[in-house]
């Protein structure tokens, strides 16, 4: 609408471990960045923290680190020269790693033993307010459910769901897709994305079944990859590889379906 200040549009990447979420996050961030759609934060909230590596850069400080600065008796976090709310702010500031393409946020270790209700509250609130300077917001999950029971993934456009092509990979995307509606969270579209598809016969023939089953919307597949394999061989960024990369192309296709919807959704409104 007129005159008001326009939203970030945000994607989640959520998946069982294992399934190369973070792989499918590093991809869609590397589209996003090539095709020009504005100014992009990425988030990693997994406490494994491997969004770095894949995106070839090195962070010092996560939000656990400053959250857990916050809660320590033994560390001085307060100064009695700046109001608390603008310490935490300029402290996600300096943690935003900036690089020419994308800015990037780790959320590093979940919350340690004890009450860190107030602190999360507090961060979530700064997080929202520093995801306004972006056109787009890229969130890496957490594996598996823990982001959603704990509702730490809030307001979001798009989750992808990514599976390996397993049945226990592909429940554990439907039973991410029922929590998100029982904890009522506001996503406004879920899709099915199944990554490391093989060109085996019994996988061939199963998948159908599986996806059919899973109630999930089938947004695209992603094929084995052997160029991603030979990256992480010797640590080199996954959102460097090539256009003619077999994963790339299928994400590329997946990416286009995104924004199709997107422009059609922003139609109607």
């Amino acid at each position: 609408m007129t005159g008001e200040a326009k939203k970030a549009f945000i994607i989640a990447v959520a998946g069982k471990g294992g399934t190369g979420k973070t792989i499918i996050t590093s991809l869609v961030l590397k589209l996003l960045t090539e095709q020009g759609r504005g100014r992009v934060l990425a988030i990693d909230a997994d406490p494994a923290t491997s969004l770095p590596s894949a995106l070839g850069v090195r962070i010092q400080k996560t939000i656990g680190d400053v959250r857990e600065e916050i809660a320590s008796p033994s560390q001085v976090f307060f100064s009695e020269t700046m109001p608390t709310d603008m310490l935490i702010e300029y402290t996600l500031d300096e943690i935003l790693v900036h690089t020419p393409r994308f800015s990037l946020l780790a959320m590093g270790r979940s919350e340690g033993p004890g009450c860190y209700c107030l602190i999360n509250d507090m961060l979530r609130h700064f997080i929202d307010k520093l995801s306004a300077r972006f056109s787009t917001v890229l969130i890496d999950c957490e594996a598996g459910l823990e982001h959603l029971s704990r509702r730490t993934t809030r307001d979001v456009d798009t989750l992808l769901v990514v599976s390996d092509p397993t049945k226990r990979g592909i429940e554990t995307a439907r039973a991410i897709k029922i929590l998100a509606e029982k904890l009522q969270i506001n996503v406004r579209q879920i899709y099915l994305v199944v990554n490391k598809v093989t060109e085996d016969e019994d996988v061939q023939n199963a998948l159908p079944g599986l996806i059919a089953d899973s109630g999930l919307t089938l947004i695209g597949v992603v094929p084995e990859d052997e160029q991603i394999r030979a990256y992480d061989l010797v640590g080199k960024p996954i959102i460097e590889l090539p256009d003619d990369s077999k994963a790339v192309i299928a994400v590329k296709e997946i990416f286009g379906k995104l924004y199709k919807i997107r422009l059609c959704r922003e139609e109607l409104i």
